[in-house]
């Protein structure tokens, strides 16, 4: 009896639930996976067939409903892991075969040139006729194939190239048609870009990508196909011809302009010919080359500011994937015409890596990036949608390429120079090309003259892309002018600011970067810049609004070698609508890949000879060798402005005048920058000269002498600017900061050795706070000794890590810091000294 009793007990503990019990407790866990007690209590009340249930044992069904969620979440992302590794294991064997196989391709390669080379031995050494006469009947046998000859211009011919470009293309693609080396850092995996390859050795410049996405074949296609809307220097595609073919496939006849990157070169066209297909094993090919006289076919449209340029067979092969998604195979293979350039930019013409990052990754990321936001993987703020930000980048992008440009047909022309060829000044009497028929307040009004566009180009020595572009960006006011910046942004409106006068270092502004957007793989950023600015006097107060940015910026990864870097901005209204104007201004970076047939470093470049800055522009012969580190790149900047009819000139000398002052400025930042082993070589930066740093140095050598009783500098020299010298020269950081109880405190004063330390310059100091500078144990150290430093004038602090502007930690043995009194034994600011300091 006792054990029957026990068994009924145990089998009380479980409950079978009915259907419609189940459908209940459904409905509520829809609603909230986890109600409370109260809940659960109400629920029974409110639902008559759970009334036989107890309040734990529904506690019980909700906790095994919530770990059934969470097993079927965890078991749909490992099946769709498992797929993705799949997919790219298949890859990565077919990836090796085709290694494999070019391999074999070049041993009998080698060879072949071997038997040559010992043919050709033989040859030399045999003074007989009858060698010669058999080489040239053996040359008469195998005459060299010609291309057959054939009328290109009906459908037929057309599907004839079309299939030879097939299948050029896919020899290229997946067989050993290109020697492919795998690009540095292109890990694959299933959640990298992909395989990434550049050509060697062949003729043009090549690049080659494989990668899984999680989209259908048709949808990629789709995308593909659309190349303005991913291909940033793309300035239009027209699709002249469509030709179905019997096979299901379609022939296009397209035209293609694309933007130059720099003022120094001129564009590019293509007229080419798109052969879409289907293969037998259900994968979609997509291929393109163009149409030349040795291909024949029909001639393409002339154009007088283009540089023609050829597209070899390239193309996308996109397999359908088990389990939904694509693998994707992308050839990009093309001749630029390098020698219609001035040698010094012939290398951005020759460098695969830079076509394989502006055209072959651009496609994968982008079809990667809304794989991701179809699948929702990608949350944005602010309530954009994905497709508005992607529309807004392209604006920017194409706004900046159509200034650097200046195409005629879009109504630009060239002004004459003022005797100086550094700036060039284009004018354009359109406004609708950049406001759009929405924004013709402006255009109505009748003392609107157009918009102008000052552009500059100039050769970069030993300073990352990425380094530069991101120091551009976080240190705003190190280059810009806030004049000229709220001229921007009051431009756009009915009632423009009178035109300001550009003045070195602008207004005292800061900067807040709101992101807004980025890619999958950081690579792109596109945010919101508030420019927050303070008026000196009454005159500007009208200027010392804050004022708002849209600003890209891509390629700040120093990781990634040999990428381009840009930062672009346009002023825009606070309120931001989707469609707003845009005049797009700002910087691009492209590096010169070096080539090691290529001039040596030593040689005088004519670009370069104007680029060069105090003493450390030129070298004596002697000089240490830095062919090592011989990385140059080319800077292209433009600011575009809208100006009234009668306020041309003065617009037109306002912009001229204040490039030049970016141009002055990026240069000093470059130099400011350079990685710390070409410091001593570049020369050492400029000494401040004004007799308020006369009187701080004096001040600050005073003070440290009264509180702690030694000398800061040595013997000093009461005459002239000696402390100053002293001071300047000091090997160890000295840096000054202001003394406020209420904010952070900022630096104001720095010796070259601490202009080294944070990396930064005079200028920028501004923009850097102690508090951030400081690790967490630093600023504890210097909280618990400010009261003792305020009292008795100094202290001593222990070693420690401090991080520069450019976030780079930084070691010291040790620190000091005092108060500076004034003439008036007043308290002016806290020094610090940090002694025998170096990067980490």
């Amino acid at each position: 009896m006792q054990r029957e009793s026990n068994k009924q007990m145990d089998s009380g503990k479980y409950v079978r639930y009915t259907p419609e019990q189940v459908e209940a407790l459904e409905r509520v866990y829809m609603e909230c996976p986890k109600p409370s007690s109260l809940r659960r209590q109400q629920l029974i009340r409110e639902c008559p067939i759970l009334c036989n249930i107890e309040p734990k044992q529904i506690k019980v069904w909700f906790q095994n409903r919530r770990c059934r969620e969470k097993q079927r979440k965890e078991a749909s992302r490992f099946q769709t892991v498992n797929r993705k590794l799949s997919a790219m294991n298949k890859l990565l064997m077919e990836e090796n075969d085709r290694l494999q196989k070019q391999v074999s391709h070049l041993v009998y390669e080698n060879g072949c040139m071997h038997q040559q080379l010992h043919s050709v031995s033989t040859t030399a050494t045999d003074t007989s006729c009858e060698s010669v006469v058999m080489t040239g009947q053996q040359q008469q046998q195998n005459p060299t194939p010609l291309h057959p000859q054939r009328d290109a211009n009906n459908p037929a011919g057309l599907l004839a190239i079309a299939e030879e470009t097939l299948a050029e293309f896919l020899s290229k693609a997946t067989g050993t048609a290109v020697n492919w080396v795998q690009m540095i850092g292109m890990k694959p995996g299933p959640d990298s870009i992909g395989i990434v390859a550049v050509s060697h050795n062949s003729s043009g410049i090549a690049a080659r990508a494989c990668g899984l996405v999680s989209l259908e074949p048709m949808k990629v296609a789709e995308i593909l196909k659309d190349r303005p809307s991913w291909f940033r220097d793309c300035r239009c595609l027209d699709v002249l011809s469509a030709i179905p073919t019997g096979n299901g496939g379609t022939i296009e006849l397209i035209y293609m302009q694309t933007y130059a990157p720099t003022t120094l070169a001129s564009a590019r066209d293509f007229w080419t010919l798109r052969y879409t297909t289907s293969l037998e094993d259900g994968s979609l090919v997509i291929c393109e080359r163009s149409l030349t006289s040795s291909t024949g076919g029909p001639t393409g449209p002339p154009a007088t500011c283009f540089v023609r340029a050829e597209m070899l067979p390239s193309g996308y092969l996109i397999r359908p994937c088990e389990g939904g998604g694509s693998i994707i195979h992308i050839v990009d293979h093309m001749d630029l015409d390098v020698w219609s350039v001035p040698e010094v930019l012939r290398p951005l013409y020759e460098s695969s890596k830079i076509l394989a990052q502006k055209v072959t990754m651009a496609a994968l990321r982008h079809i990667r990036q809304i794989a991701q936001e179809t699948s929702g993987e990608i949350q944005y703020g602010g309530g954009r949608q994905p497709a508005v930000l992607r529309a807004l980048c392209q604006r920017l992008c194409k706004g900046f390429n159509d200034g650097i440009n200046g195409f005629v047909d879009d109504g630009w022309s060239i002004m004459a120079s003022d005797g100086m060829e550094d700036v060039t000044i284009a004018i354009n009497s359109s406004p609708s090309k950049f406001l759009g028929p929405q924004y013709n307040t402006l255009s109505m009004l009748p003392t609107f003259g157009g918009v102008l566009c000052a552009k500059a180009s100039m050769l970069l020595k030993n300073v990352p892309p990425a380094l530069l572009v991101r120091f551009l960006r976080e240190h705003r006011s190190e280059w810009a002018d806030y004049g000229v910046d709220a001229y921007s942004a009051a431009s756009l409106k009915a009632s423009p600011y009178a035109v300001p006068c550009a003045r070195p270092g602008g207004f005292p502004s800061s900067q807040v970067i709101l992101p807004l957007a980025q890619t999958v793989e950081n690579e792109e950023f596109l945010e919101v810049v508030r420019l927050e600015g303070h008026a000196f006097s009454g005159e500007d107060i009208a200027m010392s609004r804050d004022m708002y940015l849209l600003q890209l910026c891509s390629g700040v990864d120093e990781n990634a070698a040999d990428a381009c870097a840009q930062l672009v901005f346009a002023p825009m209204d606070e309120s931001f609508p989707d469609d707003a104007p845009l005049l797009p201004s700002g910087f691009r970076v492209i590096p010169l890949d070096p080539k090691s047939d290529g001039p040596p470093a030593t040689r005088t470049l004519d670009l370069a000879s104007t680029l060069e800055v105090g003493s450390g522009g030129a070298h004596p012969a002697g000089e240490a060798d830095m062919s090592s580190y011989n990385l140059r790149s080319i800077l292209t900047i433009a600011f575009q402005f809208t100006f009234e009819n009668h306020y041309q000139d003065n617009v037109v000398a306002m912009a001229r005048q204040y490039v030049r002052s970016v141009v002055s400025s990026v240069q000093r930042v470059a130099m400011a920058i350079a990685p710390s082993r070409l410091i001593s070589q570049l020369g050492p930066k400029a000494l401040p000269g004004s007799p308020e740093a006369l009187t701080l140095a004096r001040w600050i050598s005073r003070s440290y002498r009264m509180h702690t009783g030694q000398e800061l500098l040595g013997a000093e020299s009461q005459a002239g600017d000696a402390v100053l010298k002293q001071l300047w020269h000091h090997p160890d950081a000295i840096m000054c900061c202001s003394i406020k109880t209420n904010a952070s405190a900022v630096f104001t004063f720095a010796n070259q050795a601490g202009l080294d330390m944070l990396e930064t310059t005079l200028v920028a100091l501004q923009d850097i706070m102690l508090d951030k500078i400081l690790d967490e144990a630093g600023r504890k150290v210097l909280l618990s000794e400010f009261s003792k430093i305020m009292q008795q004038g100094f202290a001593y602090l222990p070693a420690g890590i401090s991080v520069s502007s450019m976030s780079r930690p930084v070691s010291y043995e040790q620190a000091v810091a005092w108060k500076v009194l004034n003439d008036d034994d007043s308290n002016h600011c806290l020094a610090l000294m940090f002694i025998n300091w170096s990067f980490v």
